[in-house]
């Protein structure tokens, strides 16, 4: 039987690429804090408790909820994906990107569930949209094997047919980075692409996890970005909002909240785990000149179920004003 190892291991042509395209320091420090994470429960981050890490617990819950007959229904409602559309007007984005439409997906936990990846794969088929991008968590847990999450990743990419931009969360190592990429997947290490339609340009933008890893580096990302283009920025979190609202972005993506997942009656969540305003904590919402928007979620975190908080992909559509 072949042993267990929590933390991949690069070859050594892989460790290249990602010195290359992350820088040297950035690979060192993304690394390290991995190694330290595997199996913390307690401390780094935004937060002090990770229940993400704590899977003795997760049983306990999954038992908790089969008693009070919630279980199976959790799970059909984490299933029910929903295909949002959020209309979004910015004074600065060129004329050809007028009606421009991103498919939005987060949070996609692609080896939890498989009635989860499969409701979502049929899901994304049906939506219309001229750019894919991915804000982070691709795989369920936070450490170990990535090899489900990443042949679920490449069933995915068959059903989108645009090119797709993403950043990594904060349960994605870097280490998966060249896989991803190899399937199609542009992953932004605090970095940005020009897109251009004609002679108009759209500009976007990538950071690394800035809620666990803190691994964001927002003046590296706009570095290649014009002064006073349009750009758009994919966060996995939205705690960055204040310093990419005054770093010149008109539209934030982000997720990581699951819009709570577990919420009351009337979709009151309990918490959205992220340090930031609870009125950031999912849908559009605006800080100073910047527009932002924080996905529900499309997946599932810790267990597959969802209360009273469907989960959903996203069609914005870019308007002039």
């Amino acid at each position: 039987m072949a042993r267990y190892r929590p933390y991949p291991q690069l070859t050594s042509e892989a460790e290249a690429y990602l010195n290359l395209r992350a820088g040297r320091l950035h690979l060192w420090q993304r690394q390290g804090i991995q190694r330290d994470h595997v199996t913390r429960i307690f401390g780094r981050g935004r937060n002090l408790f990770h229940i993400e890490n704590w899977y003795s617990i997760h049983a306990l819950m999954r038992l908790a909820l089969r008693a009070l007959w919630l279980y199976e229904r959790g799970r059909r409602n984490a299933a029910a994906i929903e295909l949002t559309h959020n209309q979004v007007r910015l004074p600065r984005l060129p004329p050809a990107f007028d009606g421009w439409r991103l498919l939005h997906l987060s949070d996609i936990h692609l080896d939890m569930d498989p009635a989860i990846f499969h409701a979502l794969r049929a899901r994304v088929a049906l939506a219309d949209y001229d750019l894919c991008v991915i804000t982070g968590d691709f795989r369920a847990r936070t450490y170990g094997d990535e090899s489900r999450a990443l042949r679920a990743m490449a069933s995915l990419c068959e059903a989108i047919h645009t090119p797709i931009h993403a950043v990594l969360g904060n349960h994605d190592f870097i280490e998966m980075v060249p896989a991803l990429e190899s399937l199609g997947v542009r992953v932004l290490l605090n970095e940005s692409v020009r897109i251009a339609r004609g002679d108009d340009a759209l500009y976007v933008a990538g950071i690394d996890d800035p809620h666990y890893y803190r691994a964001d580096n927002l003046e590296k990302a706009a570095d290649g970005i014009p002064a006073g283009a349009a750009a758009i920025l994919l966060s996995h979190s939205p705690e960055v909002y204040r310093h990419a609202a005054h770093a010149g972005f008109d539209l934030m993506l982000c997720g990581h909240t699951h819009g709570g997942q577990i919420c009351l009656p009337g979709g009151l969540a309990l918490t959205y785990n992220a340090n930031c305003p609870r009125a950031l904590g999912r849908g559009p919402w605006r800080w100073g000149p910047m527009q932002g928007y924080t996905s529900r979620g499309a997946g599932s975190c810790v267990i597959p179920v969802r209360y009273n908080c469907p989960p959903e992909i996203t069609v914005h559509r870019l308007q002039r004003p």
